[in-house]
């Protein structure tokens, strides 16, 4: 099924003349951030790992929480790992997660009510490999994270309690690359003292996702922890800026296909005269021009913009006079065309736009794999030899 394809087709590599006039280079992004995470002598714990070079993860396991739209699941599916149980509130990302690991366990509802018991019940007393997930962090306060009343971090300190449980090998954290400089860096330190008070060392990076073969700009600040005593591994870049993947290499087979709610293909209807305003916008133009997230018009032989839900007021194609479809924001996060989501076309939106990129998950989950499988009892690591035969 289309989805992310190689980022070495001849249609998705962009020219860097392309680069200058259009997207905003990858690696020009969040330099202060990046250096000031290179400058803490507390995050020096980590190395990088040729994660495209690494088997299957088969015989893995792994629990998400906060799960959304499942981007994180699929990723570490598509990796190999076999899902024990996930956890999310919202009703309508409930519902995909369901339709899509129709054989996993399930958790719809508060992780507040995720007890010992239950827990323990959902993973069918199986050991847990990798605990991930992204939970909310905006409302942070460092102030709060010491304090258990503070209702901002509460979401936050549930994550802890479940790894603490659950005692996976590692934890995976994603959110946005603003968490770094809340708080002048105290909020990310103090995420990472919280993880170590339970047993995990833990780093932080930012990853680019059109370095990885997303036909995306979109950056996300990764937290990996163990409690294995090793480095923790990140993967290494698989796309340099001159092979980045044009939007259109995942688009275009889509672009004049009718309206097809059966596989989210759908998109905000648009009046005559609205289509007739969205044909004036130039490549790089918004139709608002103090409102630049939404209703902006893709170039054409560059990564998208970040996706965004932005509530039905999305990008706009790089060629028709409309806004994206559902389901070529999963493209470009990514989704494969059989990954349906559930709920109404803008629900779908939310979960899209919220989703960490697929092909972004796989390489942070394959990049786990090398120091998973050592740990691996012996019978386990037997059968995970077997089949990779």
């Amino acid at each position: 099924m289309p989805g992310c394809y190689d980022g070495a087709m001849a249609e998705g590599v962009i020219k860097p003349k392309v680069i200058r006039e259009g997207a905003k280079e990858a690696a020009s992004r969040y330099v202060y951030v990046r250096r000031m995470l290179d400058d803490d002598p507390n995050n020096s714990g980590w190395m990088n790992v040729r994660a495209d070079q690494t088997k299957s993860a088969q015989g893995l396991t792994y629990v998400d929480l906060f799960a959304g739209g499942g981007g994180l699941s699929l990723g570490f599916r598509q990796a190999g790992f076999t899902k024990l149980f996930d956890n999310e509130i919202d009703p309508d990302a409930a519902a995909t997660l369901q339709k899509n690991w129709p054989y996993a366990q399930h958790h719809a509802g508060d992780i507040a009510e995720l007890g010992p018991s239950l827990m323990d019940k959902l993973c069918g007393n199986k050991t847990v490999d990798i605990v991930c997930g992204g939970p909310p962090c905006q409302g942070f306060s460092v102030a709060g994270l010491r304090n258990p009343h503070d209702p901002r971090n509460q979401l936050f300190k549930e994550y802890i309690r479940v790894v603490s449980h659950l005692q996976p090998k590692f934890i995976v954290l994603e959110n946005v690359p603003g968490i770094l400089t809340m708080q002048s860096g105290k909020v990310y330190r103090e995420i990472i003292k919280q993880f170590r008070d339970i047993g995990y060392a833990v780093n932080v990076r930012i990853l680019e996702a059109a370095e990885y073969g997303v036909p995306q700009l979109r950056s996300r600040a990764i937290f990996i922890g163990n409690r294995l005593g090793l480095k923790n591994p990140y993967p290494l870049p698989t796309h340099t800026r001159a092979q980045y993947r044009a939007i259109e290499s995942a688009l275009d087979d889509l672009k004049d296909l009718p309206a097809d709610a059966t596989i989210n293909h759908q998109w905000t209807r648009h009046s005559a005269k609205m289509e007739q305003r969205i044909a004036l916008v130039p490549a790089g133009g918004s139709l608002y021009p103090t409102f630049r997230d939404a209703y902006k018009r893709q170039h054409r032989g560059v990564p998208s913009m970040t996706v965004k839900e932005n509530h039905g007021g999305t990008h706009i194609h790089y060629e028709k006079h409309r806004v994206l479809s559902a389901r070529e924001l999963a493209r470009l996060q990514c989704f494969p065309d059989d990954y349906i989501f559930s709920g109404t076309m803008k629900r779908a939106y939310w979960q899209i736009g919220n989703a960490v990129p697929v092909e972004l998950a796989k390489h942070i989950a394959l990049a786990l794999v090398p120091s998973l499988q050592p740990a691996l009892p012996a019978s386990k690591s037997a059968k995970l030899s077997l089949a990779l035969r």
